[in-house]
């Protein structure tokens, strides 16, 4: 199974538990509705990179979902923490590209 699509969402949730508030960070990234299985970071050759609507509107409730996640979670108030996912895709779309996960937690820009 190679993928010939794929998308990007962000989520962001809020609560005093963490489990929940992963699942307010999914719904609010519209991918609840997912059973979500963890996968590594390679961009297939020739996949193409389509609206996150688009992409939500292709997903169906209960089916599995790769994906490629950066997640960050605390419990203390006002701490400074960052998730973020970045790619890169070859100039030639016949060869493979990367997505990369970085997790941030208690830094500054500095």
């Amino acid at each position: 199974m190679v993928p010939k699509r794929v998308f990007f969402t962000k989520g962001v949730g809020r609560h005093k538990h963490e489990l929940q508030s992963f699942e307010l960070a999914l719904r609010d990234a519209d991918i609840e509705q997912c059973n979500l299985v963890y996968v590594s970071s390679i961009i297939p050759p020739h996949c193409t990179i389509i609206p996150k609507d688009r992409g939500v509107k292709e997903l169906n409730a209960g089916e599995i979902t790769y994906v490629v996640m950066s997640r960050n979670s605390t419990n203390e108030p006002n701490r400074l923490i960052g998730a973020a996912v970045g790619i890169a895709v070859p100039k030639d779309r016949s060869h493979y590209g990367y997505i990369s996960e970085h997790h941030a937690f208690g830094t500054t820009g500095k």
